[in-house]
């Protein structure tokens, strides 16, 4: 054993390199935990009593010849580094660090932020943890209300009246309380479901909503915005409101688009009708301006809300959610032309 470890001395001895990966490897094999080295003081432990002290004399002499070797080693690496740079061309131009790209949820957000500024709408945001007041309550679903089962909801259990957001209408909520009419917002953000129905569901999307506040607003005048909106997102002009329920509006109703049928998508994406829903919406209930201290006899309103993942699907022509959180950086990389 004594005369192997001789051997590595000498190869430490011999060893030369200029190159950083080498020297790497070097000190792996010698000094790594899996090293020479570390191997030899295992062995230590099995030598007998009276060749110990020849045995660890000879270990130790390999360690230090292995250290002062890779100590010679990094400084004649560092020298001759320091002696080629005064070879660099400074006026040369640098190579450019590489552009990240966004994520197309934060696109179509921001797009449709940018959509409603332009017409007089801010942003507001509000917290994904809520109270049961802000989330069903104050949105006309009293406690045992039977349209609160069509939001299966993440209760938080130390506080029941803690929850996990169902839907960014809770902002709305907030937002009316701490303003006065008239108000214009959107309000994008993430909300939770345990939609476990299929394997495409998720248990958090991302949501924005409208909500705009005042006197004499009607039904017209929410079709006329919604119809702008759609026209600078999609590009299209052909839409249809169909009547609905929410608990939170009256009345409500679902908006579709006029997609088309000029491709085989286009058919399955509206099952051969070419019309296809993208959001909801309605005129505000007055019991939803009164529980906020807006007087519902001198103010009316009207709401709105959509997924941004269904809308960013559609734009963008992705069939599968879980792409989207896939972080897949060759999937992200497709849409460095959208910053």
């Amino acid at each position: 054993m004594i005369e192997e470890i001789e051997s590595k001395v000498k190869e430490v001895l011999d060893f030369s390199s200029q190159d950083s990966g080498e020297i790497e490897k070097f000190r792996i094999k010698f000094l790594g935990k899996k090293g020479h080295i570390s191997r030899y003081f295992s062995e230590f432990k099995k030598v007998d009593v009276s060749q110990k002290k020849e045995f660890g004399k000879a270990i130790n002499k390999l360690k230090l010849v292995a250290n002062n070797k890779l100590e010679e080693l990094k400084k004649s690496l560092t020298k001759d580094s320091s002696n080629n740079s005064g070879n660099i061309d400074l006026t040369r131009p640098a190579n450019l660090i590489e552009l990240g790209s966004r994520h197309p949820i934060s696109i179509i957000r921001d797009k449709i932020i940018d959509i409603f500024y332009k017409i007089g709408f801010n942003t507001s945001e509000g917290p994904e943890i809520e109270d049961d007041w802000h989330n069903f309550t104050a949105l006309n679903l009293p406690f045992h209300h039977p349209a609160r089962d069509m939001q299966d909801t993440f209760f938080i259990k130390k506080d029941p009246d803690l929850l996990l957001r169902t839907h960014t209408s809770s902002v709305q909520i907030r937002h009316m309380e701490d303003n006065d009419p008239p108000i214009r917002t959107i309000s994008p953000g993430r909300v939770y479901r345990n939609e476990d129905i299929s394997a495409r569901s998720h248990c958090f999307f991302h949501q924005i909503e409208g909500l705009y506040i005042d006197k004499n607003v009607s039904f017209s005048d929410l079709k006329q915005t919604l119809l702008y909106f759609i026209k600078e997102l999609f590009g299209k002009s052909k839409i249809r409101l169909r009547p609905s329920y929410f608990p939170f509006t009256e009345p409500s109703a679902e908006v579709d688009i006029y997609w088309g049928l000029n491709s085989e998508t286009d058919f399955r994406i509206t099952k051969g009708t070419g019309w296809l829903e993208i959001m909801g919406c309605g005129m505000v209930d007055p019991n939803v301006l009164d529980n906020c201290k807006i007087d519902s006899n001198k103010y009316t309103g009207f709401a709105f809300g959509m997924g941004i993942e269904r809308i960013a699907m559609l734009l963008y022509q992705i069939e599968d959610i879980r792409i989207l959180y896939d972080n897949d950086i060759r999937f992200n990389n497709q849409f460095r032309d959208s910053i």
